[in-house]
């Protein structure tokens, strides 16, 4: 199966430099560039790409509002991200828009054909300064409902195993890991997953990881655990 990719830069330069990159893959193909985020919307429909690399810094519209009517169609295509901008709240910004990833515009060529086929595999992937970061916004935060003793309303949909579930996933662990943690099949545990992103209305791993924080079901680690 040949991976369908839209590139969105406004610099041309960069723009033709992911592309080349990407076409080179004999598994992907650029099937459309685009230089803001109107562009992005009007492309993403007319092609069907399964992937979107998006820059932030767009005219016309930016990569982040881009990003929220995008992933926000029925079976829209999966959006990964792509800035020079290391802010935080660009990162923030990105992931409740809906993108699946996070990456640097420095980021090597084999780590962006990564970051594109894991995203398509409805995973997500987040560079190491933006997972820093969100475990530094939510390690200050303060004691939320479930800490407290208030069950939020979103858990209430969900069975006890598929909270244990979600918050072993936000706190980093795969779906091996989650099973070798619980005690059951990775295959119970992919089932877990998915019932819980249908059941929260979330589109994958990333937003599960942001509403487990958000609720307090998880919390970041410790100062110098590895992530």
């Amino acid at each position: 199966m040949t991976l369908r990719v839209l590139v969105a830069d406004d610099q041309g330069v960069v723009r033709a430099g992911f592309a080349a990159v990407i076409d080179a893959e004999e598994d992907m193909t650029v099937v459309g560039e685009a230089a803001d985020g109107a562009a992005a919307i009007r492309l993403s429909g007319e092609l069907a790409p399964d992937v979107v690399v998006m820059d932030i810094r767009m005219p016309e519209l930016d990569g982040i509002a881009a990003t929220r009517l995008i992933t926000g169609r029925p079976d829209g295509p999966r959006v990964l991200v792509l800035t020079t901008f290391d802010l935080d709240a660009h990162v923030f910004d990105a992931l409740r828009a809906g993108a699946s990833g996070f990456l640097l515009k420095d980021v090597h060529a084999a780590e962006l054909l990564r970051g594109i086929r894991i995203v398509a595999a409805g995973e997500s992937v987040l560079a190491p300064s933006a997972t820093r970061r969100l475990l530094r916004h939510y390690a200050g935060r303060p004691s939320s409902g479930i800490e407290t003793g208030r069950v939020p309303a979103e858990l209430n949909r969900l069975t006890a195993r598929e909270r244990s579930v979600l918050g072993l996933l936000a706190s980093g662990l795969n779906n091996t890991e989650i099973a070798a943690d619980l005690g059951i099949t990775v295959g119970t545990v992919k089932s877990h997953v998915n019932a819980v992103l249908r059941k929260l209305a979330l589109r994958d791993r990333v937003q599960a990881t942001i509403l487990a924080y958000d609720l307090g079901l998880a919390r970041p680690h410790p100062p110098g655990t590895s992530l």
